[in-house]
This record gives structure tokens, C-alpha cells and sequence, in this order.
């Protein structure tokens, strides 16, 4: 009997797992015949370690013991990936139960919005629990695989709106001849049901507490207010209204709070605007106009409310579709993948894109990109660079993610020097090339073609010291400062310019010396002051013109320099 590859959507609020069997995608249920496990781990005062629903039972009574929503740190340090490997064991352990053998290789979903150190984060969690991963998926990808398999004509263009517990993604992708293409994906990994959850529990203490700050309540007071409105927000979604009843949740104190359905899509329109502008960016990077959608797909928990799927159909103009389990559709996916990979299923091919371009730092502080965003992985690309200065003896390669065009805008995810022979400026040559791998993963190799020596940069999950929500607000600044953006690159451009014209002039004037005319002489050196006023004086236009005064100025310069270096004089 061959081993299956499991198939595992590692959620924020609840994570699931399965496999093909018989040529059926299935998810695998727990011995009390649950298919969602919740993605909480207690770590027991005497050592020992509990997943799952025993361990979210201990949120009120061990709040500062119990981990939830733990992947909404991935990427930030060794812990959220030892937590996340504890889900991953758990899951593991559930597929071998019912599978009754064990299984050791997995593909697991992530974010579209993940990066590069998140997705290695994800990774290494799956190899602490004992697991190869042998695909990284995008969830709204796994999304659609798992709708397409009966629903797609053999071209179709849909939307897959994903809003889970703590991240959201929207993405727009293409079905052609058996072949899924993500054509644009935008979100936002720190936004999700756990938000909904915080803003109801606020409202719910305004309305029935004691006056209090809901912030200045204990922890297990907290957790139990947090816990009644994530059942009331499960409740309203199937009611208009329901009641929050919590006796003696401080001494003295009954709380009781009538809450609508109108009072909860109140609280959480704030939250959930903020998944308006990624759906209309996807839309404006994919190039489809709204009547050309063949679906609109939601999935996750946080779709369950009316008010969320009433925001999407609006957003898209059309009624979405709600035929996909939401909280099981990505699991679903992840398994269809794994059954592909090992060939029980017949292959439909995934291109995922990245959502964010990749670049380096050059001469001046500006970010050149060598990959950009949304462009289809696996990809590889490279170019050539050479020093910028005389006798130069090293090259820094700065590592960039973003969409900025200084580099001081954009994230860092790792940077090496590379030493080479000092020289004239431009005699070095320095191939970059990165490498992004189908799970989305970066590798950045750096050759220096005199040695033919190679240095691979490894790109390390604590690079990137920013939080989730950082990746829309990189989006957002990228639009809202593009014209000061691109007027600062080209005054660097320019500034470089006129310094290398005013770099190459002294030697010039020195060796041709007296063989100059005075009045020739003087319109150069006028030129030349004027470029050195312009830089001073951070004159942009005026730059500009004294700079081309000047390289014009300077022809006739040029011409008897070579003719004075070949003996032509």
C-alpha cells in the first residue's frame, strides 16, 4: 500500500487534514468524528502538551498557558513555528489513526500574502513535526482547485475571496485547459474573525459591563467575554438576534446584551472596509473587468456572516458563490494538490505569482527590480551589475521586497558582500540571480565571473522585522507616493548623471590643458558651475537643463581627448 501525501490547511482559528482515497479527495476526522481541529496548544504546568479542542476548553481557566492565532506571528522568531509544529504532530497523529499507518510528507497552504520567511517558517514547522513538505499552496489557489474540479467550463476567470480567522486574501485566477494561472493576488495577513471577535467583545462590554475598559479587564475575564462574542458571532450569522448572557463575570456583576445582526455588521463594517481596496487592486493588476468573472468564490469562517458576503457581492457586482464548505474548502484543495503530486489524481497544473516584487539596492539607494510582482512561479531571473566607483573592492547585495522605488522603502530579507579585484570603475562584473521555487520560496544566488565563484543567499524568516499588516500598507504607500517616489529616482538618476559629468571633466580639462580655448574654456566651466549650483541647491529642472548644457558643452571636449590619447593631434 502506497504512503499518501497528506494534504493540511494550517489555519489561524482552526486547521484540517486529509488525503485521496479511492480517487476521492476526504478530509480525516478525530476520534470524537471532528473534521476541524482548532489550531490552540496548551502547554501543561507539568510539561506535557495538549492541541485542539482540549486545549481551547483551557482558554478561560489557563489563559496565559493556552496559544491561539499563533499564525499570525509566523516569521517573527523560533517559537510561533514550535507551536505551529505541535497543530502539524497533532494533525499528523489524526491522519495515522485513521489511516492506520504512518505518513511522513504533506503539502500545506499559507496566505497568498505570505513571505519569503513566513513560507519558510511554515515549512521548517512541518519538519519539526516530523513531516516533509513537499508543496507550499496559496490558500486561495487551494480554493479554487478545489471548486474547479466539477464547476469550471475549460476557460474560466473567478475571484476567491478568503477571509479565515486571521488572515484575508483575495485573488483572481484562470482556468484554461487544465491549467490554474494566478493572475493578480493582494490581502492582508493580519486581518481576519479573530478582529471581528476583539471589536463584538468591545461592544458587548460597553454595552453590559461595569464601566470598565474592556483592555483593563484580567485575562481569564477577557478570554471569557472574547469567547461569548465568538459564539454570538456565530449566532448571528445564522439569526438576526441573539442574546449574551455571562453571570458573575466579575464579583457582583451579571452582564446580559441583546445584540442584532444590524449591531454586529456595525461593528465590523470598520474591519471588514479594510479587504475593499486589496479586491479592487487585484481586479486593476489582473486586467479582468468585473463583467468578465465567471464567479466570485468566498471561503473561510469569516464568510459565514450575510454582512461579509452581502460587502463581496457588492465589491464584484454580482451574487457570490457559496457552494465550497468555507472552512473546509482549503484543506480540500491542499489535498487535491497532494493527490496530483503523487499521481492519484489526474494532474491539473497550479502557477501561483508573486505577490511582491523582488529587487536590490544600487548605486544611489534606488531599489532595481529584478522580479516583479505578480509575475507567474516558478520564475528565475538575474542581471548583471559592476562597481560604481573606481578601485571599488566590494559589492554589497542588499536583498529587497516591495514596491517602493528607494530602497530604503522596501523590506530587507538579507544581504552579503562580495569581494572582488580593485579596479577601474565598471572593470568588476557581478551576476545576480534569483531563483523563487513553485512554493514560492526565494533563493538568491550572487557570482563574481572573474572567479566564477558563487555565494547563495540564504534568506532568514527573522529578516523581515515587520508586521503582517505592513504588506497592505506597502501596496497602498506604492500608489499613494508615485509621483514623489519617482521624482526622488530620478533626481538620484540625474544627480549620478551630472556627478560622473563632472567626474569625467577635471581630467579631461588637465591633460588637454592650454590646447583649449579661452572661450571654449570659459562656456565649459560656466556649464560646470552651473550643474555644481543646481546639485546644491537640490534643483531638480534646473539640474536637469545644466546637466544636458554641459554634456553638450562637452562633445567637442570629448573628441579632441581622443584625438590627443591616439597621437592624432
Amino acid at each position: 500500500m502506497s504512503i499518501p501525501i497528506l494534504g493540511i490547511d494550517l489555519g489561524t482559528t482552526n486547521s484540517a487534514v486529509g488525503v485521496v482515497d479511492s480517487g476521492f479527495p476526504i478530509l480525516l476526522a478525530d476520534a470524537a468524528g471532528k473534521r476541524l481541529t482548532p489550531s490552540v496548544v496548551h502547554y501543561l504546568d507539568g510539561g506535557g502538551i495538549t492541541v485542539g479542542e482540549a486545549a481551547a476548553r483551557s482558554k478561560v481557566t489557563a489563559p496565559d498557558r493556552v496559544i491561539s492565532s499563533i499564525k499570525r506571528k509566523m516569521g517573527e522568531g523560533n517559537h510561533p513555528e514550535e507551536v505551529s509544529a505541535e497543530i502539524l504532530k497533532h494533525l499528523k497523529g489524526i491522519a495515522e489513526a485513521a489511516l492506520e499507518q504512518e505518513v511522513s510528507q504533506a503539502v500545506i497552504t499559507v496566505p497568498a500574502y505570505f513571505n519569503d520567511g513566513q513560507r519558510n517558517a511554515t515549512k521548517r514547522a512541518g519538519e519539526l513535526a516530523g513531516l516533509e513538505v513537499v508543496r507550499i499552496l496559496n490558500e486561495p489557489t487551494a480554493a479554487a482547485l478545489a471548486y474547479g474540479l466539477d464547476k469550471l467550463e475549460d476557460k474560466s476567470t473567478v475571484a476567491v475571496y478568503d477571509l479565515g480567522g486571521g488572515t484575508f486574501d483575495i485573488s483572481i485566477l484562470e482556468l484554461h485547459d487544465g491549467v490554474f494561472r494566478v493572475l493578480a493576488t493582494q490581502g492582508d495577513t493580519s486581518l481576519g474573525g479573530d478582529d471581528f471577535d476583539i471589536a463584538l467583545a468591545e461592544f458587548i462590554w460597553r454595552e453590559g459591563g461595569d464601566g470598565s475598559a474592556f483592555s483593563s479587564l484580567e485575562p481569564s475575564v477577557m478570554a471569557t467575554v472574547l469567547g461569548a462574542a465568538e459564539i454570538l458571532k456565530k449566532e448571528l450569522s445564522e439569526k438576526a438576534e441573539a442574546t449574551v448572557r455571562l453571570p458573575f463575570v466579575l464579583p457582583g456583576h451579571h452582564l446580559e446584551v441583546d445584540v442584532t445582526r444590524e449591531d454586529f455588521d456595525r461593528v465590523i463594517r470598520p474591519i471588514l472596509q479594510r479587504t475593499v481596496s486589496p479586491c479592487r487592486r487585484a481586479l486593476a493588476d489582473s486586467g479582468v473587468a468585473l463583467e468578465k468573472l465567471d464567479a466570485v468564490i468566498v471561503v473561510g469562517g469569516s464568510t459565514r456572516s450575510p454582512g461579509v458576503r452581502a460587502l463581496v457581492a457588492e465589491i464584484f457586482e454580482q451574487e457570490v458563490d457559496t457552494g465550497q464548505h468555507p472552512d473546509e474548502a482549503i484543506a480540500l484543495g491542499a489535498v487535491i494538490q497532494a493527490g496530483i503530486i503523487e499521481g492519484s489524481l489526474r494532474n491539473m497544473v497550479l502557477l501561483d505569482v508573486t505577490p511582491l516584487s523582488l529587487g536590490i539596492e544600487t548605486f544611489g539607494g534606488l531599489m532595481n527590480v529584478i522580479i516583479p510582482r505578480n509575475t507567474t512561479i516558478p520564475a528565475k531571473a538575474g542581471e548583471m551589475f559592476t562597481n560604481a566607483v573606481p578601485n571599488q573592492e566590494a559589492m554589497l547585495v542588499r536583498v529587497l521586497q516591495g514596491e517602493r522605488e528607494i530602497a530604503n522603502d522596501n523590506w530587507e530579507l538579507g544581504k552579503v558582500e562580495l569581494s572582488f579585484t580593485p579596479g577601474p570603475k565598471a572593470s568588476a562584473r557581478v551576476g545576480v540571480q534569483f531563483r523563487i521555487d513553485e512554493n514560492g520560496i526565494l533563493e538568491v544566488l550572487a557570482r563574481d565571473t572573474a572567479t566564477n565563484e558563487d555565494t547563495i543567499l540564504e534568506i532568514q524568516s527573522a529578516a523581515v522585522d515587520v508586521d503582517d499588516e505592513a504588506v497592505e500598507t506597502m501596496i497602498s504607500e506604492s500608489v499613494e507616493h508615485a509621483f514623489t517616489d519617482m521624482a526622488q529616482r530620478q533626481w538620484v538618476e540625474d544627480e549620478q548623471h551630472a556627478q560622473e559629468l563632472l567626474a569625467a571633466l577635471t581630467p579631461s580639462l588637465e591633460i588637454l590643458g592650454d590646447e583649449i580655448e579661452p572661450d571654449y574654456l570659459e562656456r565649459i566651466c560656466s556649464a560646470e558651475a552651473a550643474v555644481k549650483a543646481a546639485l546644491e541647491g537640490n534643483e531638480h529642472l534646473r539640474l536637469k537643463e545644466a546637466a544636458k548644457m554641459l554634456e553638450a558643452e562637452t562633445e567637442q571636449l570629448a573628441v579632441m581627448l581622443v584625438e590627443k590619447m591616439s597621437g592624432i593631434s
